[in-house]
């Protein structure tokens, strides 16, 4: 496990006096237990793991409930180096030295244990998986042994061997993806990425290190290592401490390719990821640096702000402190907000966006303000992409967009600027359409890890992958326990996913994964949720042909809905509300909307009839019917039966634009209500033939037999008495036709008289 610092909160588009731009909320999970050892997290099930002398407290961590209760478990009384559950439950595995590790059936309470063979090979760490080749694996001095575990539980039997002379590594559970470091300066990596689809051996790489002095041969340590996962493409991040950059590689199945790099600004740094966003902690700096790597960019994506605690008040402090019978309350610091400190040396980041701090026994989930980042940039166009790719608050950034979309045509900005901004919310819902991400009202489901479920982690056979990880570390040793953070002045070795932390005497916090004497690597862990990605990272190299990106398909755990904006959305919830605050001319919003309807019709999504029917409103509230006309003639505002009729309401003094809605109603075939137009404007006898001609029987004569006596026309009454009775049988025994040839009747008389 890896320590990391969090980001500062910023002001977002449409918050007032936000100051940071990532936060923690209050109140945090809290794991403080009487007689315990150290703090354990296994990213492997998403379990904070506190042993004491003959128990074990879990806290599940996802979906991330500060007042969840902990399950325990029985375990045998000795040191406790590292600690997982198998991904079912069903087993707990516990280092008991760098020699030894002991695994429990949790149901039956039998145990054995699994030993080196030779005094001269260290346990490094292990790891639980959901390949069907292995159960488990061991990283050694002496490489990797796979393993699975038989029926009873009570052996382990051999799968295969990996060779290699081990100094430390670093692992993920969402990644699937393990790494060994060799040579003298630990700069020589070697990747296998174990997953439900099988294993895959990465090619040898080299790290890029910068040299203080000409002579000097610096080593690289496992927690300037992080590997985060970031829509669903998966990469290692190396912090270069004399260059002072942060080195990004991405990996392929047959390459593993540096990506461009960023510049960091502080000698301890720390790595997160939420929601498919990047945070780099300057933890000397105390301030976080977020970047979107979706995009072509080395640019942040706001300014560096501190991080915040948010939603901390004394009542809901005390109310917390009650809760649990077995966790102690928060100690004196904690309680007081005002005395928390913001990246304290005792804080440990966890994969992938959470924070533990040892001193308190408290654990605390990193969270984004996507409205105080909207608000942080001029660049509308770039916040909207920003915010269209969130996917944990997606809800939140839809409505950010919404806003957005409103205030800069109620500002009246430049119509080129709005239809680039236009042009990102279609293509946008466009893209996700087309992915299948977008359902409407629906919410997509990310299912959590915890109980093992199958991540195809393997390989991304296309450059677009899905998935928001987030980036913890891990330290390692070259011949210590597994995953615990201890305060020593010795560095001690961290196994992959578990990070235990402990308070010992030194200054230093250690992630103690593997081996005694060396550092344990960071680990960073990433939860991935689908979602479509495109572009590669910060200055991408373009791989070569037979390159796929690696990736893993784990569903984050959470519900979503999806950000994506419809062109409904963007008529009931844009256009129409402008058009009742916009006052004056109106043709700015009509360009706006043809903007709009272009940028539709190139994705060729169906545009909603609200929309024609509005522009239309527009056009004849300031009398442009002659561009009116010219709209409806090149099918820029498509034909229905809504449109033919908002024509006929707009052309009531306009009878150019009235015979345009009629004429519509004729090209749609809406010959019912056509007829009874031309009834309604008196054409009663026109209604009549062309009734005939098209053979529309739905009309009621009343309406044609009224319309002719209203005219006073005798002659007109009589013939419209004669069509009815020469073509509906029996309409001559009808009430109407008695009643309107009583009406003729008294006509011709008064005509006589």
């Amino acid at each position: 496990m890896s320590a990391q610092a969090s980001s500062s909160q910023p002001s977002g588009f449409g918050s007032s006096g936000a100051l940071s731009h990532v936060y923690i909320q209050y109140p945090p999970l809290r794991c403080k237990i009487s007689g315990a050892r150290n703090i354990f997290y296994d990213d492997g099930t998403k379990q904070l793991i506190v042993p004491t002398s003959d128990q074990v407290f879990c806290w599940k961590t996802t979906p991330f409930n500060p007042n969840v209760t902990p399950s325990s478990d029985q375990i045998g009384e000795g040191p406790v180096l590292s600690i997982r559950f198998s991904l079912d439950l069903k087993l707990l595995a516990v280092q008991r030295s760098p020699h030894e590790v002991q695994i429990q059936n949790r149901e039956s309470g039998d145990t054995f244990s699994f030993k080196c063979r030779s005094e001269s090979e260290r346990i490094l760490g292990f790891f639980w998986t959901d390949s069907p080749t292995c159960d488990i694996v061991f990283v050694k001095t002496s490489g990797l042994e796979l393993f699975s575990c038989s029926s009873g539980i009570r052996s382990l039997q051999l799968v295969e061997t990996k060779k290699l002379n081990v100094s430390w590594y670093v692992y993920t559970h969402e990644s699937r993806l393990v790494l060994l470091a060799t040579g003298m300066q630990c700069k020589n990596l070697t990747g296998y990425q174990i997953s439900s689809v099988g294993i895959v051996r990465l090619p040898r790489f080299d790290m890029a290190m910068a040299k203080s002095e000409a002579n000097s041969k610096p080593v690289l340590a496992a927690e300037d290592i992080y590997i985060v996962t970031v829509y669903g493409r998966i990469y290692c991040l190396q912090l270069d401490k004399i260059a002072m950059q942060l080195y990004c590689y991405r990996f392929y199945r047959d390459a593993v390719i540096q990506q461009g790099s960023l510049p960091v600004y502080s000698t301890k740094i720390a790595v997160s990821v939420v929601d498919n966003v990047l945070l780099v902690h300057q933890v000397d700096a105390k301030v976080v640096i977020i970047y979107d790597i979706f995009a072509d960019s080395q640019v942040p994506v706001s300014a560096p702000l501190p991080l915040l605690v948010r939603g901390f008040s004394r009542a809901n402090a005390a109310a917390s402190q009650l809760m649990g019978q077995n966790v102690e309350g928060l100690e004196g610091k904690d309680s007081n907000h005002g005395e928390t400190v913001i990246y304290a040396d005792e804080w440990v980041f966890l994969v992938p966006d959470l924070i533990c701090d040892i001193a308190n026994g408290v654990l605390w989930k990193i969270h984004l303000d996507l409205e105080a980042i909207s608000s942080s940039s001029s660049e509308v166009q770039t916040v909207l992409e920003f915010l269209q790719r969130r996917k944990l608050e997606a809800n939140k950034a839809k409505q950010l967009c919404l806003a957005m979309a409103r205030t800069i045509i109620l500002e009246r900005r430049p119509v080129p600027m709005v239809a680039r901004a236009i042009d990102v919310l279609v293509n946008c819902f466009s893209l996700s359409i087309k992915t299948g991400k977008y359902h409407m009202g629906s919410k997509v489901e990310r299912s959590s890890t915890t109980s093992g479920s199958n991540v195809n982690s393997a390989i991304d056979e296309s450059s677009q992958a899905d998935t928001s990880e987030k980036p913890p570390k891990q330290e390692s040793g070259s011949g210590t326990h597994d995953k615990s953070i201890v305060k020593s002045s010795s560095v001690t070795s961290e196994s992959e996913d578990n990070v235990s932390f402990a308070k010992n005497r030194g200054k230093s916090i250690n992630v103690d994964l593997s081996s005694s004497e060396q550092n344990g690597g960071n680990l960073v862990g990433t939860d991935v949720s689908g979602d479509e990605a495109q572009p590669s990272v910060v200055r991408p190299q373009a791989p070569g042909s037979g390159s796929t990106p690696l990736r893993t398909d784990e569903q984050q755990e959470s519900l979503v809905t999806s950000a994506a904006i419809s062109p409904d959305d963007l008529c009931s919830f844009v256009f129409a509300p402008v058009e009742e605050e916009m006052a004056g001319d109106s043709s700015y919003l009509v360009a706006i909307i043809v903007e709009f309807l272009c940028s539709a019709n190139l994705e060729r999504l169906k545009v909603p009839l609200n929309i024609y029917v509005l522009m239309i409103q527009l056009l004849a509230r300031n009398e442009n019917y002659a561009e009116l006309g010219l709209f409806i003639m090149n099918k820029i505002i498509e034909p229905s039966k809504e449109v033919a009729m908002q024509l006929l309401a707009s052309g009531r003094h306009n009878f150019q634009t009235r015979k345009l809605g009629l004429d519509m109603l004729r090209e749609l075939a809406l010959h019912h209500d056509y007829v009874l137009l031309l009834v309604q404007d008196g054409y009663y006898l026109e209604a009549l033939r062309f009734a005939r001609k098209t053979k529309v029987n739905t009309v009621q004569p009343s309406l044609f037999l009224e319309a002719a006596y209203a005219s006073n026309d005798s002659q007109h009454l009589a013939a419209v008495l004669r069509f009815f009775s020469d073509f509906i049988p029996r309409f001559k025994s009808t009430t109407d036709h008695q009643t309107y040839s009583r009406y003729l009747t008294k006509m011709n008389t008064m005509v006589t008289a």
